[in-house]
């Protein structure tokens, strides 16, 4: 069953949609083709959102890097990859990472390097070494904050 949306509809749906999470226009642009929307309709819909403050770049990106820091524990790097994913501005991405604090960014940094390291159990120590950075790189943490950190951690 395929249901026709008018643009009012589907307007009104996307409202909705935005209002629920903060959405990037690539989400927008998407879930308005899924509702077989043409172009100049999703234009049209997608500068009322915009004017409506349903749809706003820079408030995504700040939320979405507050987000992804504090709730998944990421690092900048993969931050800044998954907004670059998303057409986010370099602009906005600059914004979104400024919200976190720098006290916040290696507090969690090494609650997370802690907890890591501690929950390896490898006995080989350059196995656990590789675990150890492959886990925190790919958490999206500097490497030269990763590799001091290892080092740190082998002293004790």
């Amino acid at each position: 069953m395929n249901v026709i949306f008018t643009p009012k509809e589907a307007l009104q749906k996307l409202e909705r949609f935005c209002a629920y999470q903060e959405r990037c226009h690539d989400e927008v642009v998407s879930k308005l083709y899924s509702l077989k929307m043409t172009s100049d309709e999703i234009d049209s819909i997608v500068v009322q959102l915009i004017e409506n403050n349903f749809l706003n770049e820079t408030r995504f990106a700040c939320s979405f890097a507050r987000g992804k820091h504090r709730i998944k524990n990421w690092g900048k790097i993969r931050i800044t990859n998954e907004l670059k994913l998303r057409n986010i501005s370099s602009t906005n991405i600059n914004l979104a990472l400024k919200e976190i604090s720098n006290e916040e960014y290696f507090e969690t940094f090494e609650n997370l390097s802690e907890r890591c390291w501690n929950s390896i159990q490898e006995k080989n120590n350059l196995k656990k070494r590789k675990k150890f950075c492959d886990y925190l790189l790919r958490r999206g943490y500097e490497s030269s904050l990763v590799y001091e950190k290892v080092k740190e951690l082998e002293q004790e």
